[in-house]
């Protein structure tokens, strides 16, 4: 069943009844159909709510994931200038023609080098690993709220449709009860005719 719009609600119209006694009280459809119109208008503005914040996941997701990459390269960076500065310091210091103390020098200069090549790599896991923490935080709580709407969505057109059968239940039944009725008053002036 399609549902309905705000402008499909607010611009239906049921036929006048003949008399007072025929169709539905015109007062309670009006009262019925504002109370359907502003259901909608409720759940389209909510709809357009979620939407938003979708896109704004979405983005935030994308904007995490170009970052990543920055994030490998800051690191990398800060890592090539220590490493820079700690041979300046290797450089600078005093010079011998022993060959054991250039040995010594040189395995430092290594030592530092391993060192701050291991420092940058865990540095860029985890920034790596803590922006992919934040995606996911992201997502789920975004897929929560999606779920969570289309639930109570599908809980409130479930009333509705309740609603609509009911309305057609009575229609049926006050159709049958004025039909009886009416055809009690012509069998009593069938029979008022008949006895004179």
């Amino acid at each position: 069943m399609a549902m309905l719009t705000e402008h499909d609600v607010v611009n239906m119209r049921f036929k006048e009844p003949a008399s007072t006694q025929d169709g539905y009280d015109q007062d309670e459809v009006d009262f019925f159909l504002d109370e359907v119109a502003e259901t909608i208008a409720r759940l389209t503005k909510e709809k357009t709510e979620l939407a938003a914040q979708l896109q704004e996941a979405r983005a935030r997701i994308t904007e995490l994931e170009n970052a990543a990459p920055q994030v490998v390269t800051t690191a990398q960076t800060a890592t090539e200038a220590d490493h820079t500065a700690n041979f300046a310091a290797v450089d600078s210091a005093p010079r011998s023609d022993d060959a054991e103390n250039a040995t010594g020098m040189l395995a430092l200069a290594q030592r530092l080098h391993d060192e701050y090549i291991a420092d940058g790599k865990s540095e860029s896991e985890r920034m790596i690993s803590e922006a992919e923490a934040e995606r996911s935080r992201i997502i789920a709580e975004a897929e929560e709220v999606h779920n969570r709407t289309i639930t109570k969505l599908e809980e409130e057109r479930s009333v509705m449709e309740r609603k609509i059968a009911e309305l057609r239940e009575f229609e049926r039944d006050y159709r049958s009860r004025l039909k009886n009725y009416l055809e009690s008053l012509l069998n009593n002036v069938e029979n008022t005719n008949n006895q004179i």
